[in-house]
């Protein structure tokens, strides 16, 4: 199964990207905690090097919280800021004033000396789509300030939005890279809904699922849907099938229902709480 999803609003995207980073202090990258590596663009690391970085690892409440910590120790060993958040439920969200300040330090110090007060950092919040960017900025803000779905490329345009006298944040749409070098990243995305599932086959996707957890997390799907865990995902997933009576016309065994499930009950974290890759073992 290959991976690919570029709309054209991203291309222009990127382009007005270049442009505003002109007027920001700093960028605060939304990624996801289930998949850290996979859900960053690499090109955010090149637009963005000579700005302050703030990394908000979200949906943490869904990843392994051990891989967790290990990947926070990864980023802050890289140079970035880093705050654990689930923007749903406001948790870690008190924490990330403070991390502003301090990834902004240099800025607001130079300000202070050319006797410049009280002007606020101004911010821009980044991510590829569906890491949850419109509702941590709703959240953060307390109030509805951008539009939110559970659809990728909801955010079509920039917006400014005044947080507090201390923050203005910039919100783009959400963007991915046209072409992904490693189908092993498309796959992680994909599983967690960073593209349209129109476009890709949920049977397909939900043995490579299987797969990864059978040897990273083993038990958890025996767990789940109190079944026999085997080797082979086919049986894996109609075991599931079976136990979750997805049955279809004639009375058969309805594969693809029992795939969907499998998908959706990870993506909410029904099965646990689970990381899909581990982070690099040297931090240079």
């Amino acid at each position: 199964m290959q991976f690919q999803w570029y709309p054209g609003h991203m291309t222009k995207a990127k382009r007005q990207m270049q442009e505003d980073l002109k007027l920001i202090d700093l960028v605060i990258e939304l990624v996801d905690a289930r998949i850290p590596l996979s859900s960053r663009n690499p090109d955010i690391d090149e637009l963005g090097k000579q700005k302050a970085r703030l990394i908000l690892m979200n949906k943490a409440d869904l990843a392994d919280a051990k891989k967790t910590e290990a990947w926070s120790e990864y980023f802050k060993g890289r140079g970035f800021f880093v705050v654990c958040i689930d923007a749903r439920t406001r948790n870690g969200m008190k924490a990330i004033q403070s991390e502003i300040l301090k990834a902004c330090k240099e800025k607001i110090e130079r300000d202070r000396k050319r006797g410049i007060k009280n002007r606020p950092v101004r911010a821009m919040v980044v991510g590829i789509p569906n890491v949850g960017k419109s509702t941590f900025i709703n959240t953060y803000a307390g109030k509805a300030c951008t539009k939110t779905g559970n659809k990728p490329g909801v955010t079509k345009g920039k917006q400014w939005i005044r947080l507090n006298k201390d923050v203005d944040l910039l919100d783009t749409p959400g963007i991915l890279w046209p072409k992904f070098e490693d189908q092993e990243i498309g796959l992680h995305l994909a599983l967690i809904g960073s593209m349209k599932d129109d476009l890709l086959n949920a049977e397909d996707l939900a043995l490579a699922l299987v797969r990864i957890l059978l040897q990273e997390y083993p038990g958890a799907i025996a767990r789940r849907y109190e079944v026999e865990e085997e080797a082979d995902p086919v049986n894996v997933v109609t075991a599931v099938a079976e136990a979750r009576k997805c049955i279809g016309k004639g009375g058969e065994l309805d594969f693809g229902r029992a795939a969907m499930l499998v998908i959706d009950e990870f993506r909410s974290g029904r099965i646990g709480r689970l990381t899909l890759e581990a982070p690099p073992v040297s931090c240079s």
